[in-house]
């Protein structure tokens, strides 16, 4: 079956099992390996993905799903200045990037954002519960988006 989508702001077209896992995809056939194979359950977030703007867990998506869709991981994500924003405020918070969990934790984060520009902490912590992380304490990452939301406001707001 023919699969066309948008990948990280570029039409691909995938001749795929429609019943494949998106995780997988995006790993063997494009090479993006930042998004992890953990629980293969979608309760980790290590294979965290954004679907049309929503963060998704890869591993249970089969590929048919993304269809005329747009996707974007985290190696797509790093482009942009909302990552920015991010990884500055995760940075003054101390929040540990150990390069397993950061699809998760990075991508949660930016939908925080996007959808409470000044979030409350136990929105944020709600909203990270579905990400297990053994190298940053939750309260590290309501910080950093505490953070990374000021620094966006300024941004957005300076232009």
């Amino acid at each position: 079956m023919i699969i066309p989508f948008e990948l990280n702001g570029t039409m691909v077209y995938l001749d795929a099992n429609p019943g494949e896992r998106l995780v997988r995809i995006l790993r063997q056939r494009f090479k993006l390996l930042d998004s992890k194979e953990g629980c293969l359950s979608g309760r980790c977030g290590s294979c965290m993905v954004q679907l049309d703007g929503n963060p998704v867990p890869s591993c249970i998506i089969p590929v048919f799903e993304v269809k005329h869709r747009s996707v974007r991981t985290i190696e797509g994500f790093r482009q942009t200045e909302d990552f920015a924003d991010i990884r500055q405020g995760f940075d003054r918070a101390r929040v540990t990037m150990c390069g397993f969990c950061d699809a998760g934790k990075i991508l949660i984060a930016d939908s925080i954002l996007r959808l409470e520009p000044k979030p409350s902490d136990e929105f944020s912590r709600s909203m990270f519960s579905g990400n297990i992380c053994r190298c940053t304490s939750v309260d590290d990452l309501v910080e950093g988006v505490r953070i990374a939301g000021a620094i966006r406001r300024k941004r957005l707001n300076a232009q």
